[in-house]
């Protein structure tokens, strides 16, 4: 079973290294500079990259990593990703390069137009995991800066129907503000509010809060939830209008969240 580890860069994001023996394929180098001190002091190759998603705090530090070290590049294929070996998309299987690991390619739109999603299935990775960039957060999504709201339920919807015990490993650190926005939409879940002391905990001990599961998603993420009818009725109330569609109330929940 390969070791999933966070590199940290910039002030919030996470680079993840998949490591097996002495070799390690990275999702979303934002920066080269974690990567290169991981496999400076683990003594170990890097085999691949594995992008989700075009923007420069997840391909910054591909270019810088190619200089020394020529590895294949996998990444979305209806978007510009500098140094792509191979452009892939929806149904694709990939095996990430040096580590005899298989990947299926989900295409998740709506933080950027072509986001893709990697779902490793197969027994050898201890339990099904996924990487999801930033459309999928612990608690959260992302933003939509390039998709439509249409676009980004039904991303999040298929996420969703994952297995329940599916790690998820995304983008960012986001999750105590995340839990709070989940708190003010739906203040009588407990599950938030324990999620949330559980959550704070390893923050004060400098721990990260990801990996997370496809069921603790389900229970605590405001924006898996927009079916359940005391979040479409706090939606409605903070919008002011009823909402039709599930897609409505998501839509409604991002407005909230981008002014919260």
């Amino acid at each position: 079973m390969p070791a999933i580890i966070p590199l940290a860069a910039f002030s919030d994001n996470y680079i993840w290294a998949i490591r097996e023996g002495v070799r390690a394929a990275v999702v979303d180098p934002g920066d080269a500079a974690p990567v290169r001190a991981f496999l400076d002091r683990e003594r170990i190759a890097l085999s691949a990259i594995l992008v989700t998603h075009h923007h420069g705090d997840h391909t910054g530090g591909i270019v810088d990593l190619l200089r020394d070290r020529a590895v294949p590049v996998i990444g979305p294929a209806r978007e510009a990703i500098p140094g792509r070996t191979l452009a892939v998309g929806d149904g694709a299987r990939v095996e990430v390069p040096g580590l005899g690991l298989m990947l299926d390619v989900l295409d998740i739109p709506g933080h950027t137009a072509g986001h893709v999603a990697f779902v490793g299935r197969d027994a050898a990775w201890g339990g099904p995991v996924l990487f999801c960039g930033d459309t999928l957060f612990a608690a959260g999504c992302g933003r939509l800066f390039e998709g439509t709201a249409d676009e980004m339920w039904r991303s999040l919807s298929a996420l969703a129907a994952l297995p329940d015990d599916t790690r998820v490993y995304c983008g960012h650190e986001y999750t105590l503000a995340n839990l709070r926005f989940a708190a003010a939409v739906e203040p009588s879940n407990p599950a938030v509010a324990e999620r949330a002391a559980r959550e704070r905990a390893k923050r004060d001990h400098g721990l990260p809060t990801l990996p997370s599961t496809i069921a603790e998603e389900r229970r605590t993420n405001p924006f898996l939830r927009a079916r359940e009818a005391r979040v479409r009725a706090v939606a409605e109330a903070h919008a002011g209008r009823r909402l039709a569609r599930d897609a409505d109330v998501f839509a409604a929940l991002r407005d909230w969240k981008n002014a919260f």
